[in-house]
């Protein structure tokens, strides 16, 4: 398998790019609060094996002074330490979601998220799982590659 990019997805079709940024901007702005956005964003990436998504996130959460310990622990959140209950109830519904439809175990995880958010709080973490599963998958589809150097501001 060659790692070279397939097609340049962010210059063929701007208004779709538009409505994916549009809609991960409108998560990351809402309820929930960026910094849980992004661990989610971060896990479902680590789940998919996005590797552009992988680093864009974690550069986010240590930019936004996230401890580096803990961000590395986010692939073991279940044994870590680190996370609190409600990060913890976040993550395993971004597990149970990235899973279906091969697996649908989200009853637990659907259990453990209602103690610690609002309905309407558990709509807008779906859709950011949603969000950041669409952008691993043109990432993964169309091979775009982790940059040498970052953008500036990311």
């Amino acid at each position: 398998m060659t790692h070279t990019a397939r097609l340049p997805f962010y210059s063929l079709a701007p208004k779709s790019l538009q409505a994916m940024i549009a809609l991960s901007k409108s998560v990351s702005q809402g309820t929930l609060g960026e910094k849980l956005v992004e661990l989610v964003n971060l896990r479902v990436s680590q789940l998919n094996g996005c590797g552009v998504c992988v680093d864009m996130h974690w550069r986010f959460l240590l930019k936004a002074g996230a401890d580096p310990r803990h961000l590395n622990a986010v692939a073991g959140w279940r044994e870590a330490p680190f996370f609190n209950a409600r990060e913890r109830a976040a993550l395993g519904w971004a597990d149970a979601l990235n899973r279906l439809p091969q697996h649908d175990d989200t009853d637990a995880a659907y259990d453990a998220l209602r103690e610690h958010f609002s309905d309407s709080e558990i709509v807008e973490l779906s859709y950011a799982i949603a969000a950041i599963r669409g952008w691993n998958v043109l990432n993964l589809s169309l091979r775009n590659q982790i940059p040498e150097q970052p953008a500036p501001g990311f």
